[in-house]
């Protein structure tokens, strides 16, 4: 089975093919007036020019063939020629039937799956994340479940910033304070210690000093420069170093990421291609690619058109464009991150063989990678609609502007993380909930209601936007939070456990209440929403839906009794199983939002 959207749709095309037109004109839609109809095409306000009528008419001739449909109760033309649908009760059981068996719930699966990598986090070794990293890291990850979920062969990758000066600025910083570490014997070759020399708070503490010592002093930022080359140039001490680096901020971004419940399949580097960046630019250079220019070597993306002429310095005419060249080498003869992506595009080529590439990176990379993807396609390792940018905004304070603390500085991820699990476990005390559960299990709810607060805030909010950071609102369980979900959710869990506590078991589905109708219907846009969102890689069309169903399941539980004495067995087993079917179809949406309710709160 199919949602009722679909089957409608199909019937609609059915009947403007039977009348000479495309099928493209039977496009249905949930109703924008549910107190009309449930469901409506608008298709004969396009198709009666072809038809050479009015719309009202050709709506006439098209209504009796949809009304033909065994799902459907009736068909009305209405305005200048909308159909409005209304479907049958006994159609909405079963469609309630299907999606509590299903087991994707009604969310159904892409007709033909992708094999897809995500590249999220973009964290940098050594550096703590910092607020801003919040929204790649869940919208990424929330695009990694929905895509499997839907039947795509989905790797994430973190891709780690773990090459480059920052590195040179540690190592150096580090020999200063434990010049009698043995990574810094240029003679030595190893083994070196397997235990790391610094923590993260060393790390933490070590990076913004020798950043800022390196901007005062030219002959530490020259020791700073020859340390990532002698590194980057292979040297084993160095390496070793940078491997512990690596391996010490790895083990705090797993800690920071396990908190939101954001995980990686792949956890490659910036180091992890560098052997394949000399042989790669050769190639490129042999077969013509790439070309030099003032002594650098880049590769040409401008389309065509986009070239204007421009006269140098030494009067020589050139060709300057908006689309900048993309940088292979540097007039300096060194690479950078231009060479770093196109290297793991062609690395990613070759290990996964994906059909696209989606990276999860801030808006205000977007020249950068469309320079890059340019230079893939034209170079033949992934093609222009192959590689997407899916950039998102800022997560602001109250004034609008980027969030800080209140001392004015960066706000640390783990710090937002511990703010939230404070904030969440302050609320779960005020609302009187979880007063006869144990420590360990209250901290465990604690823990998931922070994660629903801060995982729904942002996903909720067009990815492309920006948002206000309200850590009051976000953790409230009323409004439309991620709190307010898993309390919908557990409610749902204690009926169903007081319902079998009185021997009530689920029975046939029975649809009969206005109520029972619209939360069917809610149910069944599940579908519309998962594909909505990986078509448009907007997650906040599934917390529309989570949100939607919860809001239809609370009129439903006000207004149709279920465990009350009074209702009769078989609508009590029919209201039950539906019920279930709604938290079946709630936890699996819930889930692709890397939220988890509890059993209780």
């Amino acid at each position: 089975m199919t949602d009722l959207a679909t089957q409608l749709a199909r019937a609609c095309s059915a009947a403007f093919e039977a009348e000479g037109l495309e099928p493209r004109w039977g496009a249905v839609k949930q109703s924008d007036r549910p107190e009309l109809a449930d469901f409506q095409c608008n298709g004969c306000m396009g198709a009666a020019k072809q038809a050479g009528m009015n719309p009202r008419e050709l709506a006439a001739k098209i209504a009796p063939m949809i009304g033909a449909h065994a799902s459907v109760d009736r068909v009305e033309v209405a305005g200048p020629g909308f159909l409005n649908i209304v479907v049958k009760n006994d159609a909405l059981a079963e469609q309630a039937t299907w999606i509590g068996a299903d087991d994707r719930a009604g969310g159904g699966m892409v007709d033909q799956a992708e094999k897809v990598v995500v590249d999220f986090g973009g964290p940098n070794v050594a550096k703590p994340m910092h607020v801003g990293h919040l929204r790649s890291a869940v919208i990424g990850d929330t695009l990694v479940r929905l895509l499997r979920f839907l039947g795509d062969d989905v790797t994430g990758d973190v891709h780690l910033g773990d090459w480059g000066l920052q590195m040179g600025l540690l190592i150096t910083a580090v020999m200063d304070e434990q010049p009698e570490l043995p990574y810094f014997d240029a003679g030595q070759s190893g083994p070196f210690p397997s235990e790391p020399p610094v923590s993260m708070d060393d790390l933490s503490r070590l990076y913004p000093m020798a950043s800022t010592r390196s901007k005062e002093d030219e002959t530490y930022a020259k020791r700073a420069q020859e340390a990532v080359a002698e590194m980057q140039a292979g040297r084993s001490g160095y390496r070793a170093l940078l491997q512990h680096f690596i391996d010490v901020s790895v083990a705090a971004l797993k800690v920071d990421y396990g908190f939101l419940d954001v995980s990686f399949d792949l956890w490659k580097g910036e180091s992890d291609v560098d052997p394949l960046i000399a042989p790669m630019i050769e190639e490129l250079k042999e077969k013509g690619f790439a070309k030099q220019d003032e002594g650098a070597w880049i590769i040409d993306v401008a389309k065509e058109g986009e070239n204007v002429e421009t006269v140098g310095k030494d009067g020589q005419t050139r060709l300057k464009n908006p689309m900048p060249p993309f940088m292979l080498v540097n007039s300096r003869g060194a690479t950078g991150y231009h060479a770093t992506d196109l290297a793991t595009i062609k690395d990613r080529v070759d290990t996964i063989g994906p059909d696209r590439i989606l990276y999860v990176v801030d808006q205000r990379q977007a020249l950068h990678f469309e320079q890059v993807y340019r230079a893939s396609d034209k170079v033949g390792y992934l093609s222009r609609d192959q590689l997407e940018h899916l950039g998102f905004g800022t997560v602001n304070g109250a004034d609008g502007k980027p969030f800080k603390t209140r001392e004015g500085g960066t706000l640390r991820l783990a710090d937002l993380n511990k703010m939230a699990l404070d904030e969440a476990t302050k609320r779960i005390g005020d609302a009187g909930l979880s007063g006869d559960i144990g420590a360990d299990e209250k901290a465990e709810i604690g823990e998931l209601v922070a994660r629903a607060a801060l995982r729904f805030a942002d996903l909720q909010n067009q990815r492309t936007t920006n948002y206000v950071f309200d850590l009051a609102r976000f953790t409230s369980f009323e409004g439309k939070t991620g709190p307010y979900l898993l309390y919908a959710a557990v409610r749902m869990k204690a009926l169903l456990r007081r319902a079998a506590d009185e021997g009530v078991m689920p029975g046939d589905i029975r649809v009969e209440a206005q109520e029972e109708r619209k939360l069917v219907l809610a149910l069944d846009g599940f579908a519309l929403a998962l594909h909505l969102a990986r078509e448009k890689r907007m997650p906040h069309f599934v917390c529309e839906h989570v949100y939607g169903l919860s809001q239809a399941f609370s009129a439903f539980y006000s207004a149709c009794p279920i465990l009350k004495d009074g209702v009769d067995a078989d609508t009590k087993a029919s209201r039950i199983a539906l019920c279930k079917t709604v938290l079946h179809q709630l936890e699996a949406g819930l889930g692709i939002l890397g939220i988890t309710a509890p059993e209780r709160m």
